[in-house]
């Protein structure tokens, strides 16, 4: 069955599971001679990513996560190896099974007005997300949380749109936003886990089932989000 879209972006299915750092090493050492390395990593197959995450005091975006609702948004601010000047808002979308991710590039400069609550700008902006993001911060109250980093490990498979990603090393800012702050104090959380995401359109290759196949892990919802929001 044709994935559904969403706002002209089409869903995809995304699968994420709890590895233990012995886990991850064995699924690399498997994946590396069937699955091409992300072109756009870094030499040792890896790169930064950095986000800030939008809530409001009541936590309705972690509480929705944490309740396993069918349907909610999430909204981020997000760079790439601390790149400041290349910055993307994006909204992440579930919709019953489906994963949904609309993104537009925003300025330093925007995003420092967002965070001082400078928004009335946004209104009437030609980019369709950052209206929405207006929109859902006026309705919801929504400001900009807290910075999450981590190392991501990428690996593609053509046939499927397959890509199953590594994340670890992941620290949080507790409730800083400033995301911009090359300096800003992160803390580390659990270094044991590392999570493992799956992400393809139609389906999932059978070779790439097998080849997932590993001890006793744990499938969930897991997300960066609500591991850094554990620790504050």
């Amino acid at each position: 069955m044709k994935a559904m879209s969403l706002n002209g972006v089409q869903g995809r299915h995304e699968l994420k599971h709890e590895l233990t750092n012995s886990d991850c090493y064995l699924l690399r050492n498997r994946l590396k001679h069937f699955m091409e390395v992300d072109p756009h990593a870094n030499q040792d197959g890896k790169y930064l990513i950095r986000s800030v995450y939008f809530d409001n005091f009541d936590n309705k975006v972690l509480m929705q996560k944490k309740e396993g609702f069918f349907e909610r948004d999430k909204f981020r601010v997000r760079l790439y190896d601390y790149k400041m000047d290349f910055l993307n808002l994006e909204k992440k979308s579930k919709r019953n099974n489906l994963t949904y991710k609309q993104k537009c590039r925003m300025t330093p400069a925007e995003y420092e007005q967002i965070r001082r609550d400078d928004i009335n700008w946004m209104e009437q902006d030609n980019r369709p997300l950052i209206r929405d993001l207006y929109h859902q911060m006026m309705l919801f109250r929504l400001k900009p949380m807290t910075v999450v980093d981590y190392e991501r490990e990428v690996f593609i498979y053509r046939y499927g749109n397959v890509r199953v990603t590594f994340d670890g090393n992941i620290k949080t800012s507790f409730r800083n936003n400033d995301v911009l702050n090359p300096d800003l104090a992160m803390v580390e959380t659990n270094p044991e886990v590392v999570i493992l995401e799956v992400k393809y359109d139609e389906f999932l290759p059978d070779v790439i089932k097998q080849l997932l196949q590993i001890g006793d892990r744990r499938r969930g919802t897991y997300s960066k989000y609500q591991i850094s929001r554990m620790y504050g």
